[in-house]
């Protein structure tokens, strides 16, 4: 069974910068893309950034700017750095593999903590 595991997640102050990263726990073929969702207390899980195998990046309005997703196909890792962190930036980040069946049918990490607070 292959896992995604997510590491960099934490407490910071509002303006501070994270880096979020995510690796399968073996090679997985066929990876179109990757992404970073995340779920806020009583809110639904949303597309935070995702990027494709061939490095084209997308992102959700409220994180352009701030926010920078990479990736690496040799190594299936993907990583988030997030600079700029506000209170409304707290939540749950979840990393996903899409292998071309749509985010839902791919793989997830468990999800690490970001909060950002004094």
């Amino acid at each position: 069974q292959v896992q995604l595991v997510e590491s960099g997640g934490g407490l910071v102050q509002p303006g501070g910068s994270l880096r979020l990263s995510c690796r399968t726990s073996r090679r997985i073929a066929g990876i179109t893309a990757m992404g970073w969702y995340r779920q806020a207390p009583g809110q639904r899980r949303e597309l935070v950034a995702s990027i494709t195998s061939g490095g084209r990046p997308d992102y959700v309005d409220s994180v352009k700017g701030r926010f920078t997703i990479s990736n690496d196909n040799n190594t299936n890792a993907v990583h988030l750095q997030m600079n700029n962190l506000n209170p409304e930036d707290t939540a749950v980040y979840y990393c996903n593999a899409d292998l071309g069946f749509g985010a839902l049918n791919g793989y997830w990490g468990k999800g690490v903590q970001v909060t950002v607070s004094t």
